[in-house]
């Protein structure tokens, strides 16, 4: 049985459709706190709180696979508060069962990097998210070290493609421009940045599922070569045959709009990902698997047709 935490989610629902297409008479468990609707016999719901260890390992029992993929609230002190109290629950729910455990994660705790983002880069977070995120790594792969679970964290750049439009470039970008809107950009036009399309990590990470000797180490997901923002825009204009007007949103502007939107507020100690070079690099995942991302045309284009339909 695979198992999916934090299900409803863009990169849950990937997953689940991987598994659908390659593995359809496969037990899949989706378990969230809010009821998920399911097709087939051998898709099922658990209601856990990952807080609750108790919960938590009742939704696990029997698991081959264990994906993590839930969110906390973007807000640092929720995160500081509950995301070592649920990588515990994660690792011990992982013990006991004897599952896999595969975790998936951003980039925050890298911090400023000049230059490109490897598995090897060290731990050198600039935030307080950064800083959980460091810490929740390290608590998991230093079980991992002692031989007592088997893990794999799985990270991921920015991503899109997202049928929740929960993201920047999805809901900043895209959805606009399928609006006929001007579009906006957080930060520094003119630096480099890449995203994760959603699609490709869902495939990653069944592959990640799939291969046991894959286990125990640090994958970066399959992502495409950064482009300047403003070639994001152009790219993305000329596929919905608008002109590329665009905005930009400084540091400052973001602490304005903080005031009244924690969500927004949660965002301005991340704004150095948006106001420096951020290369994100999948070449161990690619020449392992032997695949190649999406580029960011033919992902923009197959986001126009399904989900972000121009209007």
């Amino acid at each position: 049985m695979y198992t999916i935490l934090g299900a409803g989610g863009p990169t849950a629902n990937a997953i689940t459709r991987e598994l659908l297409q390659h593995n359809p008479h496969e037990n899949i468990r989706l378990v969230s706190r809010r009821p998920i609707k399911t097709s087939g016999t051998n898709v099922t719901w658990k209601k856990a709180d990952l807080l609750n260890y108790n919960e938590v390992l009742q939704a696990t029992k029997g698991s081959l696979v264990i994906y993590m993929c839930a969110g906390l609230v973007y807000d640092k002190q929720i995160w500081q508060q509950q995301w070592p109290i649920i990588m515990q629950n994660l690792i011990n729910a992982a013990k006991e069962t004897q599952a896999r455990l595969i975790f998936f994660d951003n980039v925050y705790m890298y911090g400023l990097v000049h230059g490109p983002m490897l598995e090897t880069t060290p731990y050198n977070p600039i935030s307080i998210k950064g800083e959980v995120r460091a810490r929740i790594a390290t608590q998991l792969m230093d079980e991992v070290k002692t031989g007592n679970i088997q893990a794999t964290i799985a990270r991921a750049a920015d991503f899109y493609g997202t049928d929740s439009k929960n993201s920047f470039l999805d809901m900043m970008v895209l959805d606009k421009y399928a609006k006929g809107n001007s579009a906006q950009w957080i930060g520094n036009p003119e630096v480099l940045h890449n995203f994760t399309y959603i699609p490709d990590a869902g495939k990653a990470l069944y592959l990640l599922g799939q291969d046991p000797e894959a286990g125990n180490q640090i994958w970066h997901l399959p992502t495409a070569a950064p482009l300047k923002g403003k070639d994001f825009i152009d790219l993305a204009a000329q596929i919905y045959e608008v002109k590329p007007s665009f905005s930009t949103i400084n540091k400052f502007m973001l602490q304005l709009a903080g005031i009244f939107k924690k969500v927004v507020a949660g965002t301005v100690e991340m704004y150095y990902q948006y106001d420096q070079d951020y290369i994100f690099d999948s070449s161990k995942f690619e020449n392992t698997f032997k695949i190649k991302p999406t580029s960011y045309s033919d992902g923009i284009k197959q986001m126009s047709e399904t989900l972000y339909k121009k209007q």
